[in-house]
């Protein structure tokens, strides 16, 4: 899944090759990943793209009128949530005939801009489709957007000791929870805590100020440094580089490499995370989806 960084680099991508250009035409391959009626997809068409950013792990792509349109919508913007499968591919080959609705193509939306052949298709692999796109005036029209917690990377340090202290949440599921803190997802949550050296399941009111000051500046640091390692990188490539910047997420069974022990993994019905014992519960092994407590 997209998070942070990887939505970052996107929308510094998109910002370097379509900033400036003129909408074409859009596509819509599938219409149930289009979250929103009014304004309507073909009102993008002839708008000027105007920059793009990240909300949480949203990717906002601004437009403005074009030279022949009309002044009287300001701003449009699309909206793109990846999901798990997700991802944009940028290409200045798109075929000019329109996506046929309904296809097996993964291709859910195609947005033709600056030249012939030029654009972006934002797409979806495998079977469960949660992609979503919105075409809205304001983002916060949006309602994931406009209940998402803080920017985690926008938070301060007594912010952030007061969100802990105020959930009785495990802590992984506090740092994935987009409503309490925005941007962390399941794999840079695992390796915030492998890193601070913190179990998943330990208690987020319960860290004490140490914990806390650890796991803040952890947080930070292995968001940013994900963020640079990807900055200026082509979208082809951000999903590799994500890859080989993991210590312990997806990496079940190999040796943890802080410590050599090996990386151990919990499981429930939909998804996974992965853990060093060592590192992080003294040695002991977390229960698997069957268990909510430690194995003796």
């Amino acid at each position: 899944m997209p998070e942070l960084p990887e939505v970052a680099a996107i929308a510094d991508y998109v910002d370097g090759r379509a900033a400036g250009l003129p909408i074409r035409r859009v596509d819509i391959a599938s219409l149930s990943v289009l979250k929103t009626a009014d304004p309507p997809y073909s009102a993008l068409t002839g708008r000027i793209v105007s920059s793009s950013e990240r909300i949480g792990k949203y990717l906002i792509i601004h437009t403005v009128p074009g030279p022949d349109g009309p002044a009287d919508e300001p701003t449009i913007d699309l909206i793109v949530h990846l999901s798990r499968a997700g991802w944009l591919r940028w290409s200045e080959d798109l075929s000019p005939k329109p996506l046929r609705p309904g296809g097996k193509s993964p291709i859910a939306i195609r947005v033709h801009c600056g030249l012939p052949g030029e654009g972006f298709d934002v797409t979806e692999a495998g079977t469960q489709k949660r992609l979503a796109v919105w075409i809205v005036r304001d983002p916060s029209e949006v309602e994931r957007i406009a209940t998402l917690g803080p920017d985690v990377l926008a938070v301060s340090r007594d912010e952030f000791a007061a969100i802990l202290r105020g959930s009785s949440a495990r802590i992984k599921n506090l740092l994935t929870d987009q409503r309490t803190i925005a941007g962390v997802g399941n794999a840079y949550s695992d390796e915030i805590l492998h890193t601070a050296k913190l179990s998943p399941f330990a208690t987020s009111k319960n860290l004490d100020d140490a914990q806390i000051d650890s796991l803040y500046e952890t947080t930070r640091a292995v968001l940013t440094d994900a963020t640079s390692r990807l900055e200026g990188q082509e979208v082809a490539r951000l999903k590799s580089e994500k890859r080989t910047g993991l210590r312990v997420h997806a990496r079940t069974g190999l040796p943890c490499p802080v410590c050599g022990d090996t990386i151990r993994e919990v499981s429930f019905s939909d998804r996974s995370f992965q853990y060093c014992p060592t590192c992080q519960t003294d040695g002991k092994v977390l229960a698997d989806r069957r268990m909510s407590r430690l194995l003796k």
